[in-house]
């Protein structure tokens, strides 16, 4: 038999259904780049060692090199390119990484972005290096030797919202 198995599967992706009939095997990260066209989830090593394609899958920072796509069937996943409206201002995280330098080549910036969100929008009020680190330790930047990122995550924590 030379039919491919395929399957059904809508994904809400940055609010919007993503319906498409895919292989099983089909992972998250080229379901998005591929069938959604949204470029900024990164494949960097296909081996959960970067980080580069970190996304969250209902609100919690995956890997999305190890995550198949039919899993994500009826979930929600945010890319970077979710994280601020298209016609509107950039998030916090993005300007602070602007601002303190936080990128140079910017591969693994849409990574670094996605890991460090909740962190950023729900985590402590007070924010230390050493949580940031944490937060941000499964993503590999080959560029900057992590003081600016650090130190953009930790602008962008002083601008959130105080409840």
């Amino acid at each position: 038999m030379n039919e491919r198995a395929v399957r059904a599967i809508v994904v809400q992706v940055n609010g919007r259904p993503v319906a498409a009939e895919v292989e099983p095997r089909l992972l998250l990260v080229h379901f998005l780049r591929w069938v959604a066209g949204l470029a900024g989830t990164r494949v960097g090593c296909d081996t959960t060692s970067c980080g580069a394609c970190t996304v969250e899958l209902d609100g919690r920072a995956v890997k999305s090199c190890t995550v198949l796509a039919v899993q994500a069937d009826g979930h929600r996943v945010t890319t970077v390119e979710g994280l601020a409206p298209e016609d509107g201002p950039l998030h916090p995280l993005q300007e602070a990484f602007w601002a303190a330098h936080g990128l140079q080549c910017g591969y693994c910036t849409p990574g670094l972005l996605m890991a460090a969100r909740h962190l950023v929008e729900d985590g402590p009020e007070e924010l230390t290096d050493d949580d940031i680190r944490e937060a941000i330790s499964g993503n590999l930047c080959r560029c900057t030797g992590y003081v600016n990122v650090v130190a953009a995550i930790r602008l962008a924590a002083g601008r959130r919202p105080r409840p």
